[in-house]
């Protein structure tokens, strides 16, 4: 068993490049879930249906999906710094695209465009991040980007339907171009500039996808797109079921998006500081726990205060589970951290596009906004499933391959793990 020393102390304190990160994933966590709170103004002004305004939200899930792994293959040999900031600046002009939108087509099509740049971004941006600290804070580095999904879930998604109802959906989007030029700022200011490396350490795509041969790779990207496809498939259409089911007023639509993600902020705070020592612990207990919410929010939807719990519930259970589910992809493909992201990225925008799709295919059978909560319930059940079967081969296979607390892990994947006083390619 390793042993860590007063230098290996110092250098777990978390790098202000890792929290510029952090900051530029609230701008494009809200770009990707602002739409739950603008669909029915985004409806009514394009004249379509509120599922056909859902798919808006699965197009952007499918641009991360192919994104993600195209981009990090692409740019594995690029500085990561360049990158980030090339990706920002597209992202941006992705939402004035999008703002200026005179059709449905065309706002689809930004919304793919700034998907894919957002997928990019996550991907080199959490390869950057786990490459700062130590292999024991890896779900904490991955818990301060995800914050930022949180934080825009608690602060951007709720803006962002309160633009829309008072100054036009429009206006979110030319927000949020706003937010992700602040975010190209702080990374130029404070990501460490890096060389592309050119000796034997230089990245190669053949060795990445090595990866894709082990099983718990499969089940680990299974249990993310299941666990995102569950939340997502009722967070998309959560607008309506307040106001249509639970009989609230559209004007609360984002005081409870604020709640949802203040839960979300909570769970990805105390997910990402015992995921590192809990990790199966931490997948297995949010998953259920979102199982059992969706279900719950599914049997007592027509009540506006359980309906409004529930969905802080939600927030909280989802996030509490996403620092678990991203670090324990990146102990399993240690030597291949870019791609380890980037496929992990896709697995969890799996989630968000089959999810949406699924909730839009229920409401259109007819079978009422309720019925998206017990899809989503399903979707998490599968989920449990999914995650016991790795829980068990992991154990048979003697637990070498995931690191199962923070204090011990695998020496071999310690000696592999990137040097995290270097600086990031």
């Amino acid at each position: 068993m390793p042993s860590f020393s007063p230098a290996d102390s110092a250098r777990s304190r978390m790098p202000l490049a890792v929290y510029v990160l952090g900051l530029s994933v609230f701008a494009l966590g809200t770009s990707e879930f602002m739409l739950s709170g603008l669909l029915q103004p985004v409806a009514r002004d394009m004249g379509v249906s509120i599922p056909t305004a859902g798919l808006l939200i699965s197009a952007f899930a499918i641009g991360m999906v192919v994104g993600a792994p195209v981009l990090a293959a692409a740019t594995l040999r690029l500085p990561r710094r360049t990158t980030l900031m090339a990706l920002l600046a597209v992202f941006g002009l992705g939402q004035i695209a999008g703002a200026l939108a005179p059709s449905y087509g065309v706002l689809f099509a930004s919304r793919v465009v700034s998907a894919l740049a957002c997928a990019g971004f996550w991907a080199v941006g959490a390869a950057v991040a786990v490459s700062l600290v130590p292999v024991n804070a890896r779900a904490k580095a991955m818990a301060v980007m995800v914050g930022g999904l949180s934080i825009a879930n608690i602060a951007g998604v709720p803006a962002g339907a309160l633009l829309g109802q008072h100054a036009g959906w429009r206006a979110a989007f030319w927000a949020v171009a706003g937010l992700s030029a602040l975010g190209l700022v702080g990374v130029v200011a404070l990501v460490p500039r890096t060389q592309v490396p050119t000796g034997d350490d230089r990245p190669r795509l053949r060795a990445e996808l090595r990866i894709y041969r082990d099983r718990q790779v499969w089940l680990a990207l299974a249990a993310t797109a299941l666990s995102g496809g569950a939340v997502f498939c009722l967070f998309s259409y959560l607008g309506p079921l307040l106001t249509d089911v639970a009989g609230l007023d559209e004007s609360w639509v984002p005081t409870v998006l604020a709640l949802f993600g203040v839960g979300a902020l909570l769970g990805t705070v105390l997910g990402g500081r015992i995921a590192d020592a809990h990790l199966f612990g931490t997948m297995l207990g949010g998953i259920t726990a979102s199982t059992v919410v969706l279900s719950a929010l599914a049997l007592t939807a027509h009540s506006a205060v359980a309906a409004v719990t529930l969905a802080l519930l939600l927030g909280f259970t989802a996030f509490f589970t996403a620092p678990a589910l991203n670090a324990r992809m990146f102990n399993l493909a240690n030597a291949a951290p870019t791609l380890a992201g980037a496929t992990n990225t896709s697995a969890f925008n799996i989630g968000n596009t089959v999810g949406p799709w699924l909730g839009g295919l229920v409401i259109d059978l007819g079978w009422g906004y309720p019925a998206v909560a017990w899809t989503g319930a399903a979707l998490a059940g599968t989920g449990v499933v999914t995650t016991v079967a790795a829980m068990r081969l992991h154990r048979a296979a003697g637990g070498s391959r995931v690191i199962a607390t923070s204090a011990a892990y695998d020496l071999a994947d310690a000696e592999a793990a990137p040097d995290p006083s270097r600086t990031t390619h």
